[in-house]
Formats: structure tokens, C-alpha cells, sequence
């Protein structure tokens, strides 16, 4: 995995979309998602397998590496670039194990203590969050902006920040040593996802290019 994968990295929820799931999706690609996460907790694995197979070959087709979430032996069956687990999912070090050296393998992470365990577990990068206020996660703590560096300098792995992020927030990051953003709504929510993206990516590449 390339950290500038993590520039602007998609993560799906189709309960905010305004038109049909795959379009959105090569919207998103399009506009610029450099990552996409295929994140729909409450559907069953055979239906989720039904609906990755065509995103995965956007992403393949647009050349965004695709990444599953929580669904560890689903990501195996599909052949996904990778998998992202949080802290009450399974315990990277067996993901790794199952997933092999080769697959991305991202965990969500709230503090230095829980980012560096899963820096020795395996991880390829960590998502922290939550940033701001965001109706896609329930009973979410919120981190403190200013924990963000604490836990870039703590890690030798990327990090990139998650949690109601925008086009006018965005900018809080600027200077914080993370690779990028992680955005859900900001994204599959809008009337124009491409639209939308484009403005995104080129805000992410101002404020997180090296």
C-alpha cells in the first residue's frame, strides 16, 4: 500500500445515497477517491458478496485499491485488496495471519496506546475518529484535534482522520503529519457525488501533499 492511497479514502453507506449504489461508486472514483471502503454493516454476507463483485471491478477498473469492512473471510472469498477492523471486530494479529503479508489491512484506532498495538499486530495503516460530530456512527467518543499528531509521531504506519469531515472542516488537518481523510457522507450523501469528490480531492491534496 502507497500512504498516498490514503489521500482521500471513500467509505460507502448506502442509507445517505441519492442514486443507485453503483453509480455513486464510479462517481466517487471519478471525482477522485484514491481509497474505497465497501462498508454496509447490515446486510447479510451473501448479499454484501452480490454487491462487492461490481464495485470491486470499478475499483480494479479505476485502479483504487478496495478494501472490505469487518468481513474478514468475505474479503478472503472475494480476493479484496484488503480488510479494515475495528477495535470490537477481530484481533488484527489473526486477521493478519488469515489474510496473509500481501493484503492492506487497516484498524480504527482512539488513542497512541490502541494505534501502537495495532502497529505490532500488523497494520498497514490506522483510521482515528471520531473528528466531528457524525450521525454514521452510534455512541461514537469523539477524539480531541489535538490527539491527532500525538498519535502520527507515535506510529511509524499512516494515519488519516475519520468522523464528519468536510470541504469546510477539512482544513483543521493541515499540518498534523496524517496522509489523508477517510469520508462517508461527505461523499455518498451529495446530489452531486462526483461533483463533490472532485472539490474534496483537491482540497486533500492541498492540505496533505508532502
Amino acid at each position: 500500500m502507497d500512504k498516498k492511497d490514503l489521500l482521500l479514502y471513500g467509505v460507502t453507506d448506502q442509507r445517505h445515497l441519492k442514486m443507485p449504489f453503483l453509480q455513486a461508486v464510479e462517481e466517487a472514483l471519478k471525482g477522485g477517491v484514491t481509497m474505497l471502503q465497501l462498508r454496509e454493516k447490515t446486510i447479510s454476507d451473501e448479499d454484501l458478496y452480490d454487491l462487492a463483485k461490481p464495485i470491486q471491478a470499478l475499483c480494479k477498473d479505476y485502479q483504487v485499491p478496495f478494501i472490505l469492512d469487518d468481513r474478514v473471510d468475505l474479503a478472503i472469498k472475494l480476493d479484496a485488496d484488503g480488510v479494515h477492523v475495528g477495535q470490537e471486530d477481530m484481533d488484527p494479529r489473526e486477521v493478519r495471519e488469515k489474510i496473509g503479508p500481501e493484503k492492506i489491512l487497516g484498524v480504527s484506532a482512539h488513542s497512541l496506546e490502541e494505534a501502537r498495538a495495532a502497529q505490532e499486530a500488523g497494520a498497514d495503516y490506522l483510521g482515528v475518529g471520531a473528528a466531528f460530530p457524525t450521525p454514521t456512527k452510534d455512541k461514537v467518543s469523539y477524539r480531541q484535534l489535538e490527539e491527532y499528531p500525538v498519535i502520527a509521531q507515535g506510529v511509524q504506519i499512516p494515519i488519516v482522520a475519520i468522523g464528519g469531515i468536510n470541504l469546510d472542516n477539512m482544513e483543521v488537518f493541515k499540518g498534523m503529519g496524517l496522509a489523508g481523510v477517510s469520508i462517508v457522507r461527505g461523499i455518498f450523501a451529495q446530489e452531486d457525488v462526483e461533483g463533490a469528490t472532485r472539490k474534496l480531492a483537491a482540497k486533500a491534496q492541498e492540505i496533505f501533499h508532502d
